[in-house]
């Protein structure tokens, strides 16, 4: 099954507008958008192209590497060319007004064999530029969104047909609904609500329990609880970046993941005074210990997230990501990321947010950033300042209703 004329029309829609509505700051007509794509989603990228170049923006465009050519970049390369910066990316960055990325990966095991210190040497060299972004965001200059095109590699290890993944993708994005941006306002509009609930209780710590999770998180100060933004489509999933400091207990990832290459499965990370103190894995435990030794900071908690089932039609594995930490499903889902915090989850003007105030606040710093999902049946109860306590998420949605 392929997508039809109609559906790469209404996910360029989706995509504009979720880029429109990621963007706090003032929009014009003359903004540059930065389109990176994989070969497989040129459908969707010409519509894009086309309907940017319409809205008057200045659309750059990017292929991506093929497979083949980042395998042979991680064989070959040396220490100077992992580290290589283009002349001018620096430049493209710091007048950047937004970015659009299309996934459409023609393998995922193809970096299986890679060294994953050459990975983190490439992408610890390219943080810097991440930083720009991140600061050009924090100013109200820059928005991003992020999608999946459906190919027959992420199918193959989702273990479904080529067709049945392309209807999962075309649900979870409301691809079949004749005007699917009404509908992502819709859901908009009821994630503010349930946000808004959120910010208003003032709690000291979270505790997530399900059958093999048993983990304090502590939100910290000067914290908001965000999400369902126009960052990432599908995106219904609710965060905060909280304290590192605070986490302590044991989490489990029930899904697998796959990062750079490598499925890691059956993750079982123990935490205290914020650290993975033990971590192991029935698939792949030696890269996951090589990926917390990435930097100071892999070994620490940058997002806490939660998925609400009302929200979500994503029912299965599908091997990516963007899809799988949006799980509805029976019982939601709750992941968390070891690596980098959000810096919007501040609940003050993100352009005051010095790296200072930053690492007193308990912000993680890190080049890492990944996804561990949980979609066991599980409860969430917040610890409030006044001591009391309360329920706020339970079999698999918010007890509010947004």
């Amino acid at each position: 099954m392929n997508f039809k004329k109609q559906h790469i029309e209404r996910y360029a829609d989706i995509l504009l507008w979720g880029l429109k509505t990621a963007r706090h700051g003032r929009r014009k007509k003359s903004d540059i958008i930065l389109l990176r794509y994989d070969p497989a989603a040129l459908p969707l990228a010409e519509k894009l192209y086309e309907k940017l170049l319409k809205a008057g923006r200045h659309p750059i465009q990017r292929m991506m590497q093929t497979c083949p050519m980042e395998q042979k970049f991680y064989e070959i390369a040396n220490n100077r060319q992992l580290t290589f910066i283009p002349p001018g990316e620096k430049e493209l960055l710091e007048n950047l007004n937004g970015s659009i990325v299309l996934l459409a990966p023609e393998s995922i095991t193809h970096l299986s064999h890679i060294d994953p210190g050459a990975i983190a040497k490439f992408t610890k060299a390219r943080k810097p530029l991440r930083n720009i972004l991140d600061r050009r965001e924090e100013t109200g200059d820059f928005s991003w969104t992020l999608a999946m095109y459906p190919t027959p590699a992420l199918a193959h290890h989702a273990g479904i047909s080529i067709e049945d993944y392309t209807r999962q993708v075309i649900r979870a994005c409301f691809l079949n609904r004749k005007d699917p941006v009404a509908h992502w306002e819709s859901v908009f509009r009821r994630a503010r609500s349930i946000k808004q609930w959120l910010n208003r209780l003032s709690i000291r710590r979270l505790h997530v329990e399900s059958e093999k999770v048993d983990l304090e998180i502590t939100p910290g100060q000067m914290r908001q609880w965000i999400g369902i933004s126009g960052h990432n489509i599908p995106s219904f999933e609710i965060f905060l970046s909280p304290d590192w400091r605070g986490t302590r207990g044991v989490y489990t990832a029930d899904q697998p993941t796959y990062r750079s290459g490598n499925r890691v499965e059956g993750i079982r990370l123990e935490f205290d005074k914020g650290r993975v103190i033990h971590a192991q894995a029935e698939i792949g435990e030696a890269f996951l210990c090589n990926q917390l030794q990435m930097d100071s900071g892999a070994d620490k908690v940058g997002e806490f997230s939660l998925t609400d089932r009302r929200f979500s039609k994503i029912d299965r594995f599908m091997a990516n990501t963007l899809y799988d930490e949006n799980y509805g499903g029976s019982y939601g889902n709750c992941h968390i990321a070891l690596g980098s915090a959000y810096s919007d989850t501040y609940a003050g003007d993100p352009a005051n947010l010095t790296p200072y105030a930053k690492k007193q606040l308990g912000f993680n710093d890190s080049a890492l950033h990944w996804d561990l999902v949980n979609t066991e049946k599980k409860r969430v109860t917040a610890h409030l300042a006044d001591r009391g306590k309360t329920v706020i998420y339970e079999n698999g949605q918010f007890q509010h209703n947004g």
